[in-house]
């Protein structure tokens, strides 16, 4: 019997890359309709539709494509020739090239979706918060929260054009191999490096010439005592605006640098304590501050990294808002999921935020029992009446811990200071502290008046006395230009 010549086909590698490919493009066609046709986005179906299934048919068609070659290399050694040889006149030939030419055309087509399909998973919010979910957990369910809920991650951290996108995609695949081997930082660090400036990515919605005028903002607080009584704060702000034209620059968007400039020193990575200033106005006048206790010379401030002020330094938070526990409870005792007619609510609730929990479980297990134990050991009686309410109550607090809260990552809110405003972090007053002073005598003003202006306050629905415009406090500190907020206001358990 004689041996059979080497075929083009015939051979282990060709054998296993087309059973392979066939395989996974079977698995891709199906994943593919299911996921076209789910009622909501799955991220991990969306991987191995768009990603890994992919990945092994590509695979398998060069494992195929290297036992082809394979076969080539073996007929030219037999004596025989290296390329089939074709001829449409034969029927069964006919067949088979129809047969070729028709599932190319489908796979060429189905590559086409697919790579559509994948741009636009890979664009996704499911993909890029769902996907790594013990990594990208706090920061997506803190957007889902957020006022940008419906804005897409990439169109912040990513914005339009190819070569922001393919950056992306690199600085991507290395995050993947960290989560893969689990060597990325708990928590994660911020600022972002790189971050491609705010005026291409946030300025796209956001109309800086557009930001003109007061704005009335009513914010709303409750003490910490048996009442839980309601504080209400009516500002007006002076948001002012930005614009190009000599006169236009004014209010809190004046920092808007749209016509002059603004760069600042920082000691540290996140950027809370500025040491140096240098601010350029519209006719090109340059005004440098130096912070007080900064020890900073000519040399070491010219070799020193220099941040041009943009949107992000205010709005450094703008969609992943950890919520302090007190600004998180009032909003709940507002919003009516909370009962005010519970005593001491507000002050029971903040302490078991505030304690240390070593996971998620462990701390709704520790509120509900903390709660009901304080209720039923200091208001017996109203615990019994009023049952229905601290359960809810329960559940609330536990809501607001899952939302706000993740010790895996080692998230809470004291991770990431926020820098809107000056209550619980510093934020404004990084610069406008008093402290800042330019070589002429000049310092950078820390007067409430200069950003907003006091228009209402009542504590218990009575009014309260005010000063020109100006904030009254509830305990007399004398004159609140010397302190901060935040050295009272943590997030935390009143002062």
């Amino acid at each position: 019997m004689q041996d059979r010549p080497p075929g083009f086909f015939r051979n282990p590698l060709v054998i296993a890359g087309a059973f392979f490919a066939l395989v996974s493009l079977a698995n891709i066609i199906f994943l593919l309709l299911a996921d076209i046709l789910a009622a909501r986005e799955r991220p991990y179906v969306g991987i191995f539709t768009y990603i890994i299934l992919p990945s092994i048919l590509v695979l398998s068609l060069l494992v195929l494509a290297a036992g082809l070659v394979y076969g080539m290399r073996r007929r030219r050694v037999s004596g025989l020739p290296a390329f089939p040889v074709i001829d449409l006149n034969l029927s069964s030939q006919r067949r088979i090239f129809v047969g070729v030419v028709i599932g190319g055309g489908i796979f060429i087509l189905l590559s086409l979706v697919g790579s559509y399909q994948f741009y636009q998973f890979a664009e996704s919010r499911t993909f890029c918060g769902q996907a790594c979910h013990p990594v990208m957990k706090p920061e997506f369910t803190a957007h889902q929260m957020s006022a940008h809920a419906r804005v897409g991650c990439t169109e912040c951290h990513v914005g339009g054009g190819a070569t922001w996108f393919v950056r992306s995609k690199f600085s991507g695949t290395a995050q993947a191999f960290a989560f893969v081997l689990d060597r990325y930082p708990r928590p994660i660090p911020t600022p972002v490096k790189n971050l491609r400036p705010a005026q291409e990515t946030c300025g796209q919605c956001h109309w800086p010439q557009k930001f003109w005028g007061d704005e009335l903002r009513q914010i709303t607080h409750f003490v910490s005592d048996e009442r839980n009584t309601r504080r209400e704060i009516h500002l007006l702000m002076k948001v002012g605006g930005g614009g190009m034209l000599p006169g236009e620059g004014s209010g809190i968007h004046w920092h808007m640098n749209l016509s002059h400039e603004v760069r600042y020193i920082a000691r540290d990575p996140q950027r809370q304590e500025v040491l140096w200033v240098q601010a350029r106005d519209q006719q090109g006048r340059v005004t440098e501050y130096l912070a007080r206790d900064a020890k900073l010379g000519p040399e070491e401030i010219a070799r020193a990294d220099k941040r041009r002020m943009d949107c992000m330094d205010c709005h450094n938070r703008p969609s992943h808002i950890y919520q302090p526990p007190d600004k998180a409870v009032d909003e709940s005792l507002l919003a009516g999921r909370l009962d005010p007619s519970l005593p001491f609510l507000k002050r029971e609730a903040v302490k078991v935020l505030t304690e240390s929990y070593a996971s998620t479980a462990q701390a709704k297990e520790g509120i509900a029992k903390a709660i009901g134990t304080f209720y039923r050991a200091q208001h017996a009686d109203l615990a019994r009446q009023k049952g229905e309410a601290l359960k809810k109550a329960v559940a609330e607090v536990q809501r607001i811990y899952e939302v706000t809260i993740f010790p895996e990552m080692k998230v809470n809110w004291r991770t990431y200071p926020d820098n809107i405003g000056h209550f619980r972090f510093p934020g404004c007053f990084r610069c406008h502290d008093g402290q800042h002073v330019s070589e002429e005598g000049k310092v950078i003003r820390k007067e409430c008046v200069i950003c907003h202006v006091v228009v209402a306050q009542f504590e218990g629905g009575k009014p309260v006395q005010r000063n020109k415009g100006e904030f009254t406090h509830p305990v007399d500190l004398g004159d609140l230009t010397q302190v901060n907020c935040s050295d009272c206001h943590t997030g935390g358990a009143s002062p």
